[in-house]
Protein backbone atom coordinates (compact mmCIF):
# COMPACT_ATOMS: atom_id res chain seq x y z
CA UNK A 1 0.00 0.00 0.00
CA UNK A 2 1.30 3.45 -0.55
CA UNK A 3 2.72 4.98 1.94
CA UNK A 4 3.47 1.97 4.40
CA UNK A 5 7.23 1.52 4.78
CA UNK A 6 9.15 -1.04 6.22
CA UNK A 7 9.36 -1.29 9.83
CA UNK A 8 13.34 -1.13 11.68
CA UNK A 9 14.21 -3.50 13.62
CA UNK A 10 17.38 -3.43 15.92
CA UNK A 11 18.45 -7.14 17.16
CA UNK A 12 21.21 -8.20 20.06
CA UNK A 13 22.75 -11.59 19.70
CA UNK A 14 24.37 -13.03 22.35
CA UNK A 15 27.43 -14.80 21.80
CA UNK A 16 29.90 -14.97 18.81
CA UNK A 17 30.23 -18.75 17.20
CA UNK A 18 28.83 -20.26 14.74
CA UNK A 19 25.29 -19.28 15.33
CA UNK A 20 25.44 -15.97 16.57
CA UNK A 21 27.51 -15.21 13.64
CA UNK A 22 25.83 -16.89 11.30
CA UNK A 23 22.80 -14.55 12.37
CA UNK A 24 25.27 -11.13 11.96
CA UNK A 25 25.87 -12.76 8.44
CA UNK A 26 22.52 -12.95 7.36
CA UNK A 27 21.48 -9.77 8.73
CA UNK A 28 23.70 -8.25 6.68
CA UNK A 29 23.07 -10.31 3.93
CA UNK A 30 19.72 -8.47 3.84
CA UNK A 31 20.78 -4.84 4.47
CA UNK A 32 20.05 -4.67 8.33
CA UNK A 33 23.42 -3.03 9.89
CA UNK A 34 21.65 -1.97 13.48
CA UNK A 35 22.35 -4.98 15.42
CA UNK A 36 25.13 -5.83 17.94
CA UNK A 37 27.17 -9.50 18.45
CA UNK A 38 27.89 -9.62 22.43
CA UNK A 39 30.61 -12.19 23.23
CA UNK A 40 32.32 -12.92 26.57
CA UNK A 41 35.63 -14.07 24.88
CA UNK A 42 38.06 -11.94 23.00
CA UNK A 43 37.18 -13.14 19.17
CA UNK A 44 34.65 -15.11 17.24
CA UNK A 45 34.75 -18.90 17.78
CA UNK A 46 32.19 -20.35 20.45
CA UNK A 47 33.42 -23.41 21.47
CA UNK A 48 35.77 -23.45 19.10
CA UNK A 49 38.06 -21.05 20.59
CA UNK A 50 36.92 -22.42 24.19
CA UNK A 51 38.59 -25.67 23.63
CA UNK A 52 42.19 -25.77 22.28
CA UNK A 53 43.79 -28.82 23.77
CA UNK A 54 46.02 -31.18 21.76
CA UNK A 55 44.21 -33.58 19.18
CA UNK A 56 41.03 -30.90 18.94
CA UNK A 57 39.09 -32.33 16.06
CA UNK A 58 35.81 -32.31 14.66
CA UNK A 59 33.89 -35.25 14.55
CA UNK A 60 31.42 -34.03 11.37
CA UNK A 61 32.67 -34.05 7.78
CA UNK A 62 34.17 -30.60 8.10
CA UNK A 63 32.48 -30.07 4.27
CA UNK A 64 29.32 -30.29 6.02
CA UNK A 65 30.66 -28.50 8.97
CA UNK A 66 30.72 -24.91 6.68
CA UNK A 67 27.79 -22.33 5.99
CA UNK A 68 26.03 -23.59 2.84
CA UNK A 69 26.66 -20.46 1.10
CA UNK A 70 30.39 -19.98 1.68
CA UNK A 71 32.35 -23.67 1.21
CA UNK A 72 35.54 -24.33 2.16
CA UNK A 73 38.12 -26.04 -0.68
CA UNK A 74 41.38 -25.82 1.91
CA UNK A 75 39.95 -28.08 4.43
CA UNK A 76 43.14 -30.12 5.19
CA UNK A 77 41.28 -33.37 6.36
CA UNK A 78 37.71 -35.07 6.11
CA UNK A 79 37.55 -34.23 9.98
CA UNK A 80 38.80 -30.58 9.98
CA UNK A 81 41.05 -29.76 13.51
CA UNK A 82 40.06 -27.12 15.82
CA UNK A 83 42.35 -24.54 14.63
CA UNK A 84 41.19 -24.51 11.23
CA UNK A 85 37.74 -24.41 12.24
CA UNK A 86 38.56 -21.30 14.24
CA UNK A 87 40.07 -20.11 11.24
CA UNK A 88 37.10 -20.91 9.32
CA UNK A 89 34.82 -18.14 11.31
CA UNK A 90 37.16 -15.42 11.75
CA UNK A 91 37.37 -15.48 7.99
CA UNK A 92 33.66 -15.44 7.75
CA UNK A 93 33.22 -12.36 10.38
CA UNK A 94 35.85 -10.74 8.21
CA UNK A 95 34.59 -11.79 4.74
CA UNK A 96 30.77 -10.47 5.51
CA UNK A 97 31.81 -7.62 7.47
CA UNK A 98 30.30 -8.20 10.60
CA UNK A 99 33.51 -7.30 12.46
CA UNK A 100 32.56 -3.87 13.49
CA UNK A 101 29.60 -5.63 15.23
CA UNK A 102 30.95 -7.49 17.72
CA UNK A 103 31.69 -6.28 21.19
CA UNK A 104 33.94 -8.46 22.74
CA UNK A 105 34.45 -9.38 26.39
CA UNK A 106 31.65 -8.39 27.63
CA UNK A 107 29.32 -11.21 28.71
CA UNK A 108 25.58 -10.66 28.87
CA UNK A 109 24.58 -10.99 32.57
CA UNK A 110 20.50 -10.45 31.91
CA UNK A 111 17.77 -9.85 30.07
CA UNK A 112 14.79 -8.16 30.24
CA UNK A 113 11.50 -7.76 28.24
CA UNK A 114 9.16 -4.48 29.25
CA UNK A 115 7.79 -1.70 27.44
CA UNK A 116 8.05 -3.81 24.16
CA UNK A 117 11.53 -4.13 23.70
CA UNK A 118 14.28 -6.31 25.21
CA UNK A 119 16.97 -4.60 27.59
CA UNK A 120 19.78 -6.53 28.53
CA UNK A 121 23.05 -5.72 30.82
CA UNK A 122 26.48 -6.46 30.21
CA UNK A 123 29.18 -7.66 32.77
CA UNK A 124 30.89 -4.36 31.70
CA UNK A 125 28.47 -1.79 32.23
CA UNK A 126 26.85 -1.66 28.88
CA UNK A 127 22.44 -1.50 29.05
CA UNK A 128 21.48 -1.95 25.33
CA UNK A 129 18.20 -2.46 23.84
CA UNK A 130 16.58 -4.12 20.78
CA UNK A 131 13.73 -5.17 18.86
CA UNK A 132 14.77 -8.58 18.62
CA UNK A 133 16.92 -10.92 20.45
CA UNK A 134 18.89 -13.99 19.86
CA UNK A 135 20.57 -16.26 22.35
CA UNK A 136 23.22 -17.79 20.36
CA UNK A 137 24.94 -18.97 23.54
CA UNK A 138 25.47 -22.75 23.47
CA UNK A 139 26.12 -25.43 25.91
CA UNK A 140 30.06 -25.78 25.29
CA UNK A 141 31.37 -23.30 27.45
CA UNK A 142 30.85 -24.05 31.27
CA UNK A 143 33.27 -26.38 32.59
CA UNK A 144 32.13 -29.16 34.47
CA UNK A 145 34.86 -29.98 37.22
CA UNK A 146 34.81 -33.76 39.14
CA UNK A 147 34.13 -33.67 42.80
CA UNK A 148 36.88 -35.22 43.87
CA UNK A 149 38.56 -34.65 47.17
CA UNK A 150 41.80 -32.97 46.88
CA UNK A 151 41.74 -31.34 43.25
CA UNK A 152 43.31 -28.51 44.82
CA UNK A 153 45.72 -29.97 46.70
CA UNK A 154 47.75 -31.17 43.53
CA UNK A 155 51.41 -29.97 43.53
CA UNK A 156 51.79 -30.65 39.47
CA UNK A 157 49.69 -28.31 36.69
CA UNK A 158 46.04 -29.25 36.70
CA UNK A 159 43.76 -27.81 34.47
CA UNK A 160 40.22 -28.33 32.24
CA UNK A 161 40.43 -29.38 28.76
CA UNK A 162 38.63 -26.28 28.31
CA UNK A 163 41.43 -24.30 29.92
CA UNK A 164 44.21 -25.67 28.45
CA UNK A 165 47.46 -24.13 29.98
CA UNK A 166 49.79 -23.89 26.99
CA UNK A 167 52.61 -22.72 28.86
CA UNK A 168 53.50 -26.10 30.74
CA UNK A 169 55.36 -28.30 29.49
CA UNK A 170 53.93 -31.66 28.01
CA UNK A 171 56.67 -33.72 26.74
CA UNK A 172 58.56 -36.12 29.12
CA UNK A 173 56.27 -35.64 31.87
CA UNK A 174 53.97 -38.30 33.84
CA UNK A 175 50.46 -37.02 32.53
CA UNK A 176 47.23 -37.66 33.83
CA UNK A 177 43.91 -38.15 32.11
CA UNK A 178 40.37 -37.96 33.88
CA UNK A 179 37.55 -38.74 31.13
CA UNK A 180 36.78 -40.76 28.41
CA UNK A 181 34.64 -38.33 26.40
CA UNK A 182 35.59 -37.77 22.74
CA UNK A 183 37.66 -35.07 24.52
CA UNK A 184 39.57 -37.07 26.70
CA UNK A 185 40.27 -39.71 24.13
CA UNK A 186 41.68 -37.10 21.40
CA UNK A 187 44.29 -35.70 24.07
CA UNK A 188 44.87 -39.41 25.01
CA UNK A 189 45.50 -40.13 21.03
CA UNK A 190 47.81 -36.87 20.88
CA UNK A 191 49.90 -37.20 24.05
CA UNK A 192 50.91 -40.91 23.83
CA UNK A 193 54.44 -40.41 22.55
CA UNK A 194 55.13 -37.75 23.69
CA UNK A 195 54.70 -38.14 28.01
CA UNK A 196 57.42 -40.19 29.64
CA UNK A 197 54.04 -42.21 30.95
CA UNK A 198 50.67 -41.12 30.25
CA UNK A 199 47.31 -42.38 32.58
CA UNK A 200 43.48 -42.70 31.27
CA UNK A 201 41.78 -42.67 34.03
CA UNK A 202 38.63 -44.69 33.41
CA UNK A 203 35.29 -44.44 34.61
CA UNK A 204 32.81 -45.75 32.02
CA UNK A 205 34.48 -47.37 29.02
CA UNK A 206 33.00 -45.61 25.49
CA UNK A 207 31.52 -47.27 22.36
CA UNK A 208 34.56 -46.16 19.94
CA UNK A 209 34.04 -46.15 15.88
CA UNK A 210 37.18 -45.55 13.57
CA UNK A 211 36.18 -42.32 11.51
CA UNK A 212 37.41 -41.56 8.37
CA UNK A 213 40.82 -40.33 8.24
CA UNK A 214 41.43 -39.39 4.74
CA UNK A 215 43.79 -36.04 4.44
CA UNK A 216 42.93 -33.84 1.42
CA UNK A 217 45.98 -33.07 -0.56
CA UNK A 218 46.74 -29.82 -2.40
CA UNK A 219 45.06 -31.58 -6.08
CA UNK A 220 42.10 -32.20 -4.03
CA UNK A 221 41.90 -28.38 -2.75
CA UNK A 222 42.63 -27.19 -5.89
CA UNK A 223 40.13 -29.56 -7.57
CA UNK A 224 37.49 -28.11 -5.03
CA UNK A 225 38.07 -24.56 -5.96
CA UNK A 226 38.06 -24.85 -9.10
CA UNK A 227 34.59 -27.02 -9.11
CA UNK A 228 32.49 -26.09 -6.12
CA UNK A 229 30.20 -29.17 -7.27
CA UNK A 230 32.53 -31.15 -6.39
CA UNK A 231 31.64 -29.76 -2.37
CA UNK A 232 28.57 -30.61 -3.05
CA UNK A 233 28.81 -34.23 -3.82
CA UNK A 234 30.74 -34.83 -0.64
CA UNK A 235 28.07 -33.02 1.50
CA UNK A 236 25.24 -34.79 -0.50
CA UNK A 237 26.53 -37.93 -0.85
CA UNK A 238 23.81 -40.40 -1.02
CA UNK A 239 25.63 -43.25 0.63
CA UNK A 240 26.60 -40.86 3.34
CA UNK A 241 22.62 -39.89 3.56
CA UNK A 242 21.63 -43.89 3.27
CA UNK A 243 24.57 -45.14 6.00
CA UNK A 244 23.31 -42.12 8.77
CA UNK A 245 19.82 -43.01 8.23
CA UNK A 246 21.05 -46.52 9.34
CA UNK A 247 22.70 -44.55 11.79
CA UNK A 248 19.86 -42.93 13.41
CA UNK A 249 17.53 -46.42 13.04
CA UNK A 250 19.99 -48.33 15.03
CA UNK A 251 20.25 -45.28 17.89
CA UNK A 252 16.25 -44.89 18.16
CA UNK A 253 15.49 -48.67 18.09
CA UNK A 254 18.06 -50.31 20.23
CA UNK A 255 15.98 -53.70 18.72
CA UNK A 256 16.09 -53.34 15.67
CA UNK A 257 18.95 -54.97 13.37
CA UNK A 258 20.59 -52.10 12.28
CA UNK A 259 21.62 -51.48 16.17
CA UNK A 260 22.47 -55.68 16.13
CA UNK A 261 25.21 -54.52 12.95
CA UNK A 262 26.12 -51.48 14.74
CA UNK A 263 27.50 -53.45 17.94
CA UNK A 264 28.72 -56.16 16.40
CA UNK A 265 30.99 -53.86 13.76
CA UNK A 266 32.22 -51.57 16.69
CA UNK A 267 33.27 -55.00 18.99
CA UNK A 268 35.09 -56.25 15.97
CA UNK A 269 37.09 -53.02 15.90
CA UNK A 270 38.09 -53.51 19.29
CA UNK A 271 39.63 -57.23 19.00
CA UNK A 272 40.67 -56.32 15.58
CA UNK A 273 43.06 -53.54 16.48
CA UNK A 274 43.51 -54.49 20.31
CA UNK A 275 45.58 -57.15 21.30
CA UNK A 276 45.85 -57.30 24.71
CA UNK A 277 43.30 -59.62 25.78
CA UNK A 278 43.21 -57.87 29.36
CA UNK A 279 43.43 -54.46 28.00
CA UNK A 280 40.68 -55.25 25.36
CA UNK A 281 38.12 -56.42 28.21
CA UNK A 282 38.70 -52.99 29.88
CA UNK A 283 37.96 -50.83 26.67
CA UNK A 284 34.86 -52.97 26.54
CA UNK A 285 31.64 -51.38 27.42
CA UNK A 286 28.98 -52.98 29.57
CA UNK A 287 25.90 -51.34 28.23
CA UNK A 288 24.68 -51.41 24.55
CA UNK A 289 26.07 -48.95 21.80
CA UNK A 290 24.39 -45.57 21.60
CA UNK A 291 23.21 -45.21 24.95
CA UNK A 292 25.71 -42.65 25.07
CA UNK A 293 27.07 -41.00 22.15
CA UNK A 294 29.64 -42.41 19.88
CA UNK A 295 33.00 -41.78 20.45
CA UNK A 296 34.85 -41.39 16.28
CA UNK A 297 38.53 -42.20 16.88
CA UNK A 298 41.07 -43.04 14.65
CA UNK A 299 43.99 -43.18 16.83
CA UNK A 300 42.73 -43.85 20.54
CA UNK A 301 43.49 -48.39 20.15
CA UNK A 302 46.76 -47.84 19.12
CA UNK A 303 47.86 -44.99 21.62
CA UNK A 304 46.49 -47.12 24.89
CA UNK A 305 49.05 -50.12 23.14
CA UNK A 306 51.94 -47.16 23.58
CA UNK A 307 54.09 -48.75 25.99
CA UNK A 308 54.26 -45.78 27.88
CA UNK A 309 50.43 -45.57 28.06
CA UNK A 310 48.03 -47.09 31.04
CA UNK A 311 44.37 -47.28 30.94
CA UNK A 312 43.35 -47.28 34.70
CA UNK A 313 39.88 -48.88 35.90
CA UNK A 314 40.60 -48.65 39.42
CA UNK A 315 38.21 -46.18 40.81
CA UNK A 316 39.99 -42.68 42.28
CA UNK A 317 40.12 -42.38 45.97
CA UNK A 318 41.58 -38.95 46.47
CA UNK A 319 43.84 -36.51 44.39
CA UNK A 320 47.26 -35.64 46.52
CA UNK A 321 50.21 -33.48 45.85
CA UNK A 322 52.51 -36.03 44.26
CA UNK A 323 49.50 -37.61 41.96
CA UNK A 324 46.43 -39.68 42.05
CA UNK A 325 45.61 -42.16 45.38
CA UNK A 326 43.61 -44.79 44.02
CA UNK A 327 40.84 -46.65 46.07
CA UNK A 328 43.39 -49.62 46.75
CA UNK A 329 46.06 -46.97 47.78
CA UNK A 330 48.08 -47.39 44.87
CA UNK A 331 49.08 -43.92 44.20
CA UNK A 332 49.92 -42.51 40.28
CA UNK A 333 52.81 -39.97 40.71
CA UNK A 334 51.92 -37.23 38.06
CA UNK A 335 53.53 -34.32 37.30
CA UNK A 336 50.27 -32.91 34.93
CA UNK A 337 46.37 -33.49 35.17
CA UNK A 338 44.32 -32.74 32.77
CA UNK A 339 40.47 -32.72 33.43
CA UNK A 340 38.34 -33.59 30.73
CA UNK A 341 35.03 -33.81 32.34
CA UNK A 342 32.78 -31.82 29.80
CA UNK A 343 30.46 -29.48 30.49
CA UNK A 344 27.10 -28.23 32.46
CA UNK A 345 25.14 -28.72 28.94
CA UNK A 346 22.10 -28.25 31.13
CA UNK A 347 22.58 -24.98 32.04
CA UNK A 348 21.43 -23.49 28.74
CA UNK A 349 21.52 -19.57 29.14
CA UNK A 350 22.79 -19.63 32.66
CA UNK A 351 24.39 -18.09 34.27
CA UNK A 352 22.22 -15.20 32.58
CA UNK A 353 19.08 -14.36 33.73
CA UNK A 354 16.34 -13.80 31.45
CA UNK A 355 12.92 -12.61 31.78
CA UNK A 356 10.22 -12.42 29.55
CA UNK A 357 6.34 -11.22 29.67
CA UNK A 358 4.80 -10.69 33.19
CA UNK A 359 8.48 -11.92 34.53
CA UNK A 360 8.57 -15.23 33.17
CA UNK A 361 11.72 -17.04 34.21
CA UNK A 362 13.56 -18.83 31.65
CA UNK A 363 15.95 -20.94 33.81
CA UNK A 364 12.88 -21.54 36.01
CA UNK A 365 10.76 -22.18 33.32
CA UNK A 366 13.40 -24.81 31.67
CA UNK A 367 14.25 -26.13 34.82
CA UNK A 368 13.10 -29.80 34.42
CA UNK A 369 12.55 -29.69 30.52
CA UNK A 370 13.11 -27.49 27.80
CA UNK A 371 10.59 -26.84 25.26
CA UNK A 372 10.66 -24.63 22.01
CA UNK A 373 8.73 -23.79 19.16
CA UNK A 374 11.46 -25.55 16.41
CA UNK A 375 13.87 -25.41 19.16
CA UNK A 376 13.53 -21.50 18.65
CA UNK A 377 11.02 -19.62 19.87
CA UNK A 378 9.41 -19.84 23.72
CA UNK A 379 5.79 -19.04 24.60
CA UNK A 380 6.21 -15.22 26.57
CA UNK A 381 9.57 -14.25 25.30
CA UNK A 382 8.43 -12.52 22.07
CA UNK A 383 10.60 -11.64 19.07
Amino acid sequence: MAGTSERKLRTIIIGAGMAGLLAGIRLKMRGDSDFTIYEKGDRVGGTWRENTYPGLTCDVPAHAYTYSFAYNPEWSAFMAPGPEIREYFEDMATRYDVRDHFRFNSEVESCEWRDGMWHIRTSDGIEDSGNVLVAATGVLHHPSYPDIEGLDQFAGACFHSARWDHSVPLDGKRIGVIGTGSTGVQIVSALAGRASKLTHLQRTAQWIMGRPGKTYTDEDKRAFRDDPALIEAVRNNPEGAANRERFLEAVINPESPAHEELENLLLQQLHDRVQDPVLREKLRPNYRAACKRLIFANDYYDAVQHPDVDVETRQIERVEAGGVRLKDGTLIELDVLVLATGFHADRFVRPMTMKGEGGADLNELWSQVPRAYFAVTVPKFPN
